[in-house]
């Protein structure tokens, strides 16, 4: 799966507490606590941990949910996708960075635009890059 293998303690040491357990231990931020639930600027969407690029600001929308939402990936095969049964009532999409593994939130087929996806995001697994501007 990832092209990236580094060691938990090398992970420990590069990330926040919150960013590794999100991204590391597949936690999830608090809803609306994040700081890009609310952020609409134009750039792209990295990986906290890899920063492969994931998202352009133009897959941005405004759930409602709490996190931020994407109809789509930037780039076909940046995101891995895997079965959750974590919440055995309720069985999910996990979604994952291709490159390093990095936990980053869920997929779900309820999305408002033409893809029909939502690609719940959590703010801490991702960091905003508006140097190549779209």
């Amino acid at each position: 799966m990832s092209q990236i293998n580094k060691s938990e303690a090398q992970w420990r040491e590069e990330l926040t507490d919150d960013q590794y357990r999100v991204t590391r231990e597949k936690g999830t931020e608090q809803p609306y606590s994040g700081v890009y639930d609310a952020y609409f600027e134009d750039g792209s969407y990295l990986c906290v941990c890899c920063r492969a690029k994931l998202f352009e600001s133009s897959a941005k929308f405004d759930a409602g949910c709490g996190w931020p939402s994407f109809d789509r990936e930037s780039e076909a095969g940046n995101i891995q996708q895997q079965e959750d049964v974590s919440l055995s009532d309720r069985p999910r999409v996990e979604v994952l960075c291709h490159q390093c593994g990095a936990h980053l939130g869920h997929v779900f087929d309820d999305g408002p635009t033409e893809t029909g996806l939502r690609y719940c995001i959590n703010s801490v697994a991702l960091q905003f890059d508006d140097e190549g501007k779209e």
